[in-house]
């Protein structure tokens, strides 16, 4: 049996989970978009699966806190972008990484 996750729900899910500070709100929502229109594109379901997004993305402020954690020679995003899935936050400078 499958669940149509929204966003309220995908975002409860990391206060359940007690991860509600490895993501802004506006962080969860460019995550939840990304997924869903992954699994539009892919034809997949993807499963809701908190730790292991956790585990898998990270968001960041902008470039400069990106590069403390990954080294200067990461320019712009479009540098991270080569390496990497980058998922932009609406209105922000801040991002979403695949972390690698």
């Amino acid at each position: 049996m499958k669940t149509t996750v929204s966003l309220s729900d995908f975002r409860n899910a990391f206060v359940a989970y007690n991860r509600k500070d490895n993501f802004s709100w506006d962080g969860l929502e460019a995550l939840f978009n990304w997924i869903k229109e992954f699994d539009e594109s892919c034809s997949t379901e993807t499963e809701l699966d908190v730790i292991g997004l956790c585990c898998e993305f990270t968001e960041y402020e902008d470039i400069a806190e990106f590069q403390e954690a990954y080294g200067v020679e990461y320019k712009t995003i479009d540098d991270i972008a080569e390496q990497t899935t980058v998922i932009s936050i609406e209105n922000r400078d801040g991002f979403i990484i695949q972390t690698f």
